[in-house]
C-alpha cells in the first residue's frame, strides 16, 4: 500500500476478452492502488509484508513495511499500516513513515441475481510518525467508498474518496480507480487497474496512472503478491513508474 495512493474517482472503461477456463473470482485490494470492499473474516488475520516504489523524473521514494488487517465482527475490519520510508532527491533519506489506521465498514452485500455490488466505507487517518521531511507532518483523513461486483471469475472493482489534506500549501484532494481481474484456479489471478489523484499541493498536477497485477497463492496460508506500472498522465511529476510487492500471511 502506498502513503499518497487515492483520489478523485474519473470515468474509466476497461476491456478485457473472455476467456472459457473454470476459475474462482480474485478480490481488488493489495496488489492494487484500488481497494475492496471485502472486510477480512471475523477472528482472522491478513498480514502483508511489503515494499513499494516510485520514480519521478527527479526522485525515488519506497515503502516497506507492515499492512495489518484483522476481523473484529461480520463486515468489520481494523487495519493499520506500520512502514519505514525512502527517499532519494538531493541526498538518501531512509526513516519510519506515516502509521495509518483505518476502519473497514461493509454495508451492501452483492447476491447472485442481483446486480448490486459490494459497498464498504472505508475511513483511514494517517498519524504523522515520520520526521517532517519525510511524511506529511499533520494529521490526515481519508474517505473512501470501494465497490466490487464478481461475474464468476471475473471481478470488477472500483471506488475512490477525499482526503483531508492540512498544511500550508496542501490541498484537499480526491483518488481512486477502477480495475477488473480474473481468477485461474484457487492460486492465480491476474488483473489491471486505472487509478488516479488530483493535486495534493498548490501549483501541482493531476496524476493518472495503470497497474497491472498477479496474486499466486503459495499454500493454505502464505501468498505472493505483485504488481507495477507506468504513470500517463503527468508521469514526470507524479511518477514515470510504481512497483509493488508483498509476501501475505492469513492466519
Amino acid at each position: 500500500m502506498r502513503n499518497k495512493s487515492c483520489l478523485r474517482l474519473s470515468a474509466f472503461a476497461l476491456l478485457a476478452a473472455a476467456c472459457s477456463l473454470a476459475a474462482a473470482p480474485c478480490l481488488a485490494g493489495p496488489p492494487f492502488e484500488t481497494d475492496d470492499p471485502e472486510p477480512t473474516d471475523p477472528g482472522r488475520w491478513e498480514i502483508y509484508a511489503f515494499a513499494t516504489g516510485t520514480r519521478s523524473a527527479d526522485e525515488t521514494e519506497g515503502e516497506a513495511g507492515l499492512d495489518i488487517n484483522y476481523g473484529l465482527a461480520p463486515d468489520v475490519q481494523l487495519t493499520a499500516v506500520l512502514p519505514l520510508s525512502y527517499e532519494r532527491e538531493d541526498r538518501d533519506r531512509l526513516g519510519l513513515g506515516d502509521v495509518e489506521l483505518a476502519v473497514k465498514f461493509r454495508f451492501l452485500h452483492q447476491r447472485e441475481g442481483s446486480p448490486l455490488p459490494d459497498v464498504s466505507f472505508f475511513p483511514a487517518v494517517t498519524i504523522p510518525t515520520a520526521r517532517k521531511d519525510m511524511g506529511t507532518g499533520r494529521v490526515q483523513l481519508f474517505l473512501p467508498l470501494w465497490l466490487q461486483k464478481d461475474f464468476g471469475p471475473w471481478s470488477l472493482f472500483a471506488g475512490g474518496g477525499l482526503h483531508l489534506n492540512s498544511g500550508v500549501g496542501n490541498r484537499n484532494y480526491w483518488s481512486g480507480g477502477i480495475g477488473i481481474s480474473r481468477g485461474f484456479g484457487e492460486r492465480f489471478s491476474l488483473g489491471v487497474e486505472i487509478y488516479h489523484e488530483t493535486p495534493d499541493e498548490a501549483g501541482e498536477r493531476s496524476f493518472t496512472g495503470v497497474n497491472f497485477g498477479l496474486t499466486y497463492r503459495l499454500d493454505s496460508r502464505w501468498s505472493l503478491l505483485l504488481s507495477g506500472g507506468p504513470g500517463i498522465q503527468h508521469r514526470a511529476d507524479g511518477g514515470r513508474y510504481a512497483i509493488y510487492a508483498a509476501l501475505k500471511l492469513d492466519l
